[in-house]
């Protein structure tokens, strides 16, 4: 796990380091013109400063969105970490209770103990005695547990997916009102009123792809970590229910016969009287 760890604080810190980036290039730009013919030119807006110029209900929809990935990211990376998913120290305990017998103490430890073993273990220990519904219950609580890990990072595919379409939604909202202004002076309008307006219609895409890409590797990472941690969870869980799998019964063998009670054969011709058949010569 040292590796996914490394993995993480690498993730988190590309995070961190994009976003200063953009913030500093957005309030970079507040150095006043020298003089001159310097001071006739105006100076280009900044892509934060551009960006947060001109809110509307698109920007607050993928603003919204981005600080709730945001959350799912390091809400992910605090809970997919195998001593948190699966303590090696329930897994222990569980195993003890087991060895030493203490059946209705492992029940109530599995209840409320919160990791995945004791989570898929539980609902089999309480169709004991029965060996089979034991194990058809852990196979399905193995299912069911596995998709409520799946569904808990799906949002972060949600998120992701949706980013894109919002950013084109802003694009082409801002692409319509751009040529309406057109239109509304016959055709007149100013080239530089027109390309701010563009350029602020572009930066709905900008916002939806900077909420797409993050979203969408940090759901492709935890979609494979939990992937792998459920499928050591459940080896553990049927490894810890074979402890309890009861012995089977060994089928009873018949009885050798006596020799002295087995039936003699008949000779040929005594058979051949009784079933009334002529001898042949």
């Amino acid at each position: 796990m040292r590796g996914y760890s490394k993995t993480r604080v690498i993730l988190l810190a590309g995070l961190l380091i994009a976003a200063v980036f953009l913030a500093s290039d957005g309030f970079a730009q507040t150095t006043a013109p020298a003089s001159g013919t310097e001071a006739a030119k105006p100076k280009p807006a900044g892509l934060m400063t551009l960006i947060l110029s001109h809110p509307d209900p698109v920007f607050f929809t993928i603003a919204g969105l981005s600080v709730w990935g945001l959350a799912l990211i390091i809400q992910g990376f605090i809970k997919t970490r195998r001593n948190v998913f699966m303590p090696e120290s329930s897994t222990n305990t569980i195993r003890d209770l087991i060895t030493q017998r203490r059946y209705q103490e492992l029940i109530d430890f599995t209840e409320t103990d919160p990791g995945f073993v004791s989570k898929v273990l539980n609902p089999a220990l309480k169709r004991a005695p029965s060996w089979i519904s034991m194990k058809e219950t852990l196979e399905t609580a193995v299912g069911e547990e596995t998709a409520e890990q799946f569904r808990r990072i799906e949002y972060l595919n949600i998120i992701g997916n949706l980013g894109p379409l919002l950013g084109l939604l802003g694009t082409v909202l801002g692409m319509i009102e751009a040529f309406q202004a057109v239109a509304t002076t016959g055709g007149q309008a100013d080239v530089a009123a027109l390309s701010g307006g563009i350029s602020t219609a572009l930066c709905h895409t900008f916002l939806g792809l900077f909420l797409a890409v993050p979203c969408l590797a940090a759901f492709g990472f935890y979609r494979t970590l939990v992937d792998r941690l459920t499928i050591r969870g459940s080896l553990a869980a049927e490894e810890l229910l074979l402890m309890m799998k009861p012995p089977e019964a060994k089928p009873i063998p018949a009885p050798p016969a006596r020799q002295g009670n087995l039936p003699t054969p008949a000779p040929a011709a005594t058979m051949r009287r009784s079933m009334g058949t002529p001898e042949t010569a």
